[in-house]
Order: C-alpha cells, then sequence, then structure tokens
C-alpha cells in the first residue's frame, strides 16, 4: 500500500513535467520537422532518407500520450485526437512499414482481400494495379503535411496582422481591414483557383493560395479578441514601463488569445484538408506520381462507379474524412472543456 502511495506522485510529477511548454514544443518539432523535411525536400536527402523519421516516432507517440492524459475529461476530444494521431503516426512510420511501394503496378483491378502474384491486397489494388492500402497510408503524409503547414503559415500571417490592427488601431486597423475585407470578398475556392492558375499547381503555392484566403478571417479573429483585451490593467502596465509594442504584442497580448484560435486552428485543418484535396482533384494542387488521396479519387471517380470496383474511391474518400473528423471533434472538445473552465 504504502509503495503504490509514493508511486503514485512520481506518475504525476513526470505527467507535469512532459505537459510543460517548452517541452511539448520540443516534441512537436522533433515529430514535425523531419516529416516536413522528409515530404518536401525528400529527394535532396539522399538513400538514407528514411532514417530523418525515426525520432519522429516516439515523439508522436509520446504527444498522444500527453495529448490523451490531459484532455481526457472530453471523451469528443479524446476520439478526434484519436483519428488524428492514428494518421500522423502512419505518416512518421510509412517508411518502416511492410508496405509495397505506392507506385508500383502489379495486378490492376485486385479486389479487397484477394491474393496475386504472392501479395495480398488487403484493400485491393486499382486500375493500374498499384496497392491501395499501401497508396493509403503514404498518401497521408503529403495532406497532412501541405495541410498543417498551409494552415501554420496563415495563422502566423493573419495573427501578426491581427495584432497590428487591433493594438494600434487607427489608419493600421483601417488599412489592414480594408485590405482583409477585399479578400474576404471573393469566394474561398474562386480565389484558390484565380491564385493556383496563376502560379501554378504545387505544394508550395498551396501554401500561398491558403495564405491568402485564410489569413483574412484569422485576422479579424485576432483583431477583436485584441481590441478586448488590450484594455486590461497588465497591458497598461507594460505600457507604464515604456514597453516597445512589438513586445506587448508578442508577450502580453498573443498568449492571451491563444485559447480561441487555437480552437479556430483545429477546425480551419479540416477545411484547408477539404480545400487540398478538392483542389487536387481539380488538378491544381499535389502533382502526381506520389500517392495522394485527392490523386486517388480523381483517378478512380470513373471506375468506382461500377460497384464492384468502389473500394477505390471509398478508401480514399474514408481516409480525408476520418482524418477532417478527427480535427472537427478535437476542437468541439476543446470549445466544450473551455466552457468548463
Amino acid at each position: 500500500m504504502n509503495t503504490n502511495d509514493t508511486a503514485l506522485p512520481a506518475r504525476k510529477t513526470l505527467i507535469q513535467h512532459l505537459q510543460a511548454p517548452r517541452v511539448l514544443i520540443f516534441l512537436l518539432l522533433v515529430m514535425w520537422l523531419p516529416l516536413t523535411a522528409y515530404v518536401m525536400f525528400g529527394e535532396l536527402l539522399g538513400p538514407h532518407k528514411d532514417m530523418i523519421l525515426i525520432p519522429a516516432i516516439p515523439a508522436t507517440a509520446l504527444l498522444y500520450a500527453i495529448a490523451v492524459y490531459s484532455w481526457r475529461e472530453s471523451w469528443v476530444s479524446v476520439l478526434g485526437v484519436t483519428l488524428v494521431f492514428f494518421w500522423l503516426f502512419m505518416a512518421v512510420t510509412a517508411p518502416f512499414l511492410p508496405l509495397m511501394d505506392p507506385n508500383k503496378p502489379l495486378a490492376p483491378f485486385t479486389l479487397p482481400g484477394v491474393e496475386k502474384r504472392d501479395h495480398l491486397f488487403l484493400l485491393g489494388a486499382d486500375f493500374k494495379g498499384r496497392d491501395i492500402l499501401s497508396r493509403a497510408i503514404w498518401g497521408c503524409q503529403r495532406v497532412i503535411v501541405w495541410g498543417v503547414t498551409a494552415t501554420l503559415v496563415a495563422y502566423v500571417v493573419g495573427s501578426a496582422f491581427g495584432l497590428l490592427a487591433g493594438y494600434l488601431s487607427g489608419w493600421w486597423d483601417e488599412a489592414i481591414s480594408f485590405l482583409a475585407n477585399v479578400l474576404l470578398s471573393f469566394p474561398v475556392m474562386v480565389l484558390f483557383i484565380l491564385i493556383l492558375n496563376y502560379l501554378g499547381p504545387s505544394g508550395f503555392n498551396i501554401i500561398i493560395a491558403v495564405t491568402f484566403a485564410s489569413a483574412p478571417a484569422i485576422m479579424r479573429i485576432v483583431r477583436g479578441l485584441t481590441l478586448d483585451i488590450k484594455q486590461r490593467d497588465y497591458v497598461f502596465a507594460a505600457q507604464t514601463r515604456g514597453e516597445h509594442p512589438i513586445y506587448i504584442m508578442v508577450v502580453e497580448l498573443l498568449p492571451n488569445v491563444r485559447g480561441p484560435v487555437i480552437v479556430d486552428a483545429c477546425l480551419r485543418l479540416g477545411y484547408t484538408t477539404v480545400a487540398i484535396t478538392t483542389l487536387t482533384f481539380l488538378g491544381l494542387g499535389l502533382q502526381p506520381p506520389d500517392p495522394d488521396w485527392g490523386l486517388m479519387i480523381k483517378e478512380s471517380a470513373k471506375t468506382a462507379m461500377l460497384f464492384k470496383f468502389s473500394y477505390m474511391l471509398i478508401v480514399p474518400a474514408l481516409s480525408v474524412s476520418t482524418l477532417i473528423l478527427g480535427f472537427n471533434l478535437m476542437a468541439d472538445g476543446l470549445r466544450e472543456m473551455s466552457l468548463r473552465d
């Protein structure tokens, strides 16, 4: 009994240590930077590029455990984070799983569960004979990396302009708000198509398109929060000390607007995933030959009209849906927990 009593504080202390902001940021970087480098610059990393993902595997597992423990009071959040981290874990472990080359044609139109050429096609093969399970798992890398990176860049830009407009006010607010309203007057998909038609389809251009489409709405959210928070006593105290406006915006204001921004970010990650998949389906997003869920849907659209081969469309469609559902459930759970507090 005494042994258990002494063991419990040790476990609690360890969890509290792992929940520290510096530790979380470190784990996020260990998980995200290798995965991003692998997807964006994999051809420059040489034949041993898979090794770069090894540190990301334990970091992903630790982050999942921390998230489940931290959000255990909301089953909605736990379910959402489980769906998201399932695909994150698939993304960082894909090179080490016993999967076929996702671009290798082997046995066209093989149905799920059928073995051909000494390979069991658990989810079947597409019209070119490529293993659908392999393409679905490898495809999540591109959707996650480009989607999250594009959303992150949009939040950096939108938050910066929102802080400027809300804190400095005056002509800063008028100019930034006018520019945001002009961009918001365009339907999002129309803006995507205009930008990508001009710049050309690629992952980096998707980041630019998402930033132009999402940053104005993010700016308005941050601006509204800043207008409220800048009247607080701690902001006046910082002004009295003679702190620079940039210091006040980054140190005093930004941490206090993060709650609603994080909830909005989870929802916006879902919107961005839908947008990237749709753009790829239209031929304006990520390009072949590498596997991608949008490309899988596009390539199988006609073949899947026959019920016998509908699995070619169902697998990537379910993959996209589960990832988006995960982001949305995370947002709902975080909102629910914030209302309790």
